[in-house]
């Protein structure tokens, strides 16, 4: 099992502190200003308390439990909830690719921790998706110290299998997901552009906001290996052994189709796509990407 400490890199937290989630259409709560929350009315809905911190109204404060404890707890609700982020990380075979340092999934797991990190330590709620062609781990949505450390011990706890149903896992949770907001996605998309597709429709119909974060290894791209190649499918698609030479050329016009159709579609759904590789370092991506959010201009591969 690996330690959480080989899940987050402080390193890359450190450099990402200053930055947030900021999203761009109505979610359900909001945040000091930086949210719009489209509740009306006074009728909210208690969620938990949470330890007082200095700046916090005194009329939240739950005196009953100050009475019991002598602890100061401040009461908060639904509907002060900023944010609510769905993480959702692919852990289908192909996932188990890497070609140097990391795999692809252990890359997925630095990005999903770095992320939900950023996102709790707004006191914004949390949840996580560990899925290949189904859902295989689920972490409800939360906030505070305990969510966290569920998050990092289940993406500690992720291995890669089974295959790769991106869109028909996305359109199955569409209606599972307990409440509406920011949903990011982890995967290296290998499935139909158009099955993918369906499933981002089916999220923001719901009224959530997808982010796909695609994340391959330098040589899914390049295919800049020399002499025979045996390649073994991760997905029980066999074994073969080729010479790379012979369709290098073939197969990077293959993938690069592929991808440009992902991102001119999200992009004609104000999507936003988001390429990543995972020799590149995670905190200069991530920090270009929620950069530019905040900043209100389109991030990653559009």
């Amino acid at each position: 099992m690996a330690k959480h400490k080989d899940v987050i890199d402080p390193a890359v937290l450190d450099r990402l502190n200053d930055l947030s989630l900021v999203a761009r259409r109505v979610v359900e709560g909001y945040m000091a200003g930086h949210h719009t929350s489209p509740h009306k009315g006074s009728s909210i809905e208690f969620a938990q308390h949470r330890a007082y911190s200095p700046g916090d109204e005194l009329r939240r404060v739950d005196w009953k439990v100050f009475a019991r404890t002598e602890r100061l707890m401040v009461k908060e609700y639904v509907e002060e909830t900023s944010l609510s982020l769905n993480i959702l990380v692919d852990t289908s075979e192909s996932m188990a690719f890497g070609s140097s340092q990391r795999t692809k999934l252990e890359y997925a797991r630095w990005c999903a921790a770095a992320l939900s990190h950023l996102v709790l330590r707004q006191r914004d709620q949390v949840g996580l998706i560990l899925f290949d062609e189904e859902s295989s781990t689920k972490v409800p949505p939360a906030n505070g110290g305990p969510q966290e450390v569920a998050i990092l011990q289940a993406l500690s706890d992720a291995s890669p299998s089974g295959a790769t149903r991106v869109g028909e896992v996305l359109q199955w949770l569409t209606g599972r997901l307990r409440r509406r907001g920011l949903t990011a996605i982890f995967s290296d998309f290998f499935e139909d552009p158009d099955t993918i597709l369906e499933g981002v429709k089916r999220l923001l119909h719901a009224g959530h906001e997808p982010i796909l974060f695609q994340i391959l290894d330098p040589q899914e791209l390049l295919f800049d290996f020399d002499g025979l190649l045996r390649l073994d499918g991760l997905e029980n698609s066999g074994t073969r052994k080729i010479d790379p030479r012979s369709l290098r050329e073939a197969y990077r016009e293959e993938i690069n189709k592929h991808n440009r159709k992902l991102a001119r579609a999200t992009s004609a759904l104000s999507v936003d796509f988001v390429p990543m590789r995972t020799d590149q370092p995670l905190d200069a991506v991530l920090s270009t990407y929620l950069a530019a959010r905040s900043a209100g201009t389109r991030g990653g591969g559009h």
